[in-house]
């Protein structure tokens, strides 16, 4: 994936400017910034749900306005701030994240990916999600995780994965994270996790006003910043 000279405006308001990223096969990088410095957007347009005024951004060596739809789909797996269910199983919303498998061994290691996030909620979750039940963001997030997690695709967007989630849970997604960094993972992450981005990232990238002010190794970016904007935002 890679973006080349991007420039997008919602209205009269630029929410990226002349932004340009090449994302390697494996490599983990860490988004970081305040809020509304367009990292979020950064990611929407990955997704193709935005598409650039300017610029452009390309799947392998395709522009994404010419890429196949499902194919994109099939390639991304996201994990969002704010998960979106649908009002079915579980299991059924799990399912929906993942490709269609014809090796018997693949199909049994999602049913158990399944099954796994359905005895970790409580009794009722486990039939049917309706629009009276009401999930906590932490179990919400658990089912948003294992929608990614059966889609086995090769590159992870990730929002601010751990923003609805309390203390002890922030620690067990933070350490899967980084479990799945250390397997080669691509992954692209939104986070305010300074200690995921130190132990698990590649490349930590830092925006603000939607634009991309510094790049570097973690041990580089946290021990020697370059501007003014990311020493402020570190120390604070």
């Amino acid at each position: 994936m890679s973006l080349e000279h991007v420039s997008f405006s919602y209205g009269a308001a630029p929410l990226l400017t002349d932004v340009s990223l090449h994302v390697t096969p494996g490599e983990k990088i860490a988004l970081v910034g305040r809020s509304g410095s367009g990292k979020t957007t950064l990611l929407a347009l990955l997704q193709r749900l935005y598409e650039p005024q300017q610029g452009s951004v390309y799947m392998d060596h395709h522009r994404l306005a010419v890429v196949d739809s499902a194919h994109l789909r099939s390639s991304l797996a996201v994990v969002a701030q704010h998960p979106t269910l649908f009002p079915a199983t579980v299991a059924d919303n799990i399912a929906a994240g993942r490709p269609i498998a014809h090796d018997a061994l693949v199909l049994a290691a999602q049913q158990a990916c399944a099954h796994a996030f359905i005895e970790a909620l409580p009794a009722q979750y486990a039939t049917r999600l309706g629009t009276s039940t009401s999930l906590s963001g932490g179990q919400a997030q658990r089912i948003e995780w294992a929608r990614a997690f059966a889609r086995r695709a090769c590159l992870w967007l990730l929002d601010e994965p751990t923003s609805a989630l309390d203390p002890e849970m922030v620690r067990e997604v933070l350490d899967v994270m980084v479990e799945l960094a250390h397997e080669g993972m691509t992954m692209l992450c939104v986070t305010h996790e300074m200690g995921f981005a130190r132990r698990a990232a590649d490349r930590v990238i830092f925006m603000a006003d939607g634009a991309i002010l510094e790049q570097a190794a973690p041990e580089q970016f946290f021990s020697n910043p370059t501007t003014d904007r990311a020493r402020d935002f570190l120390g604070k």
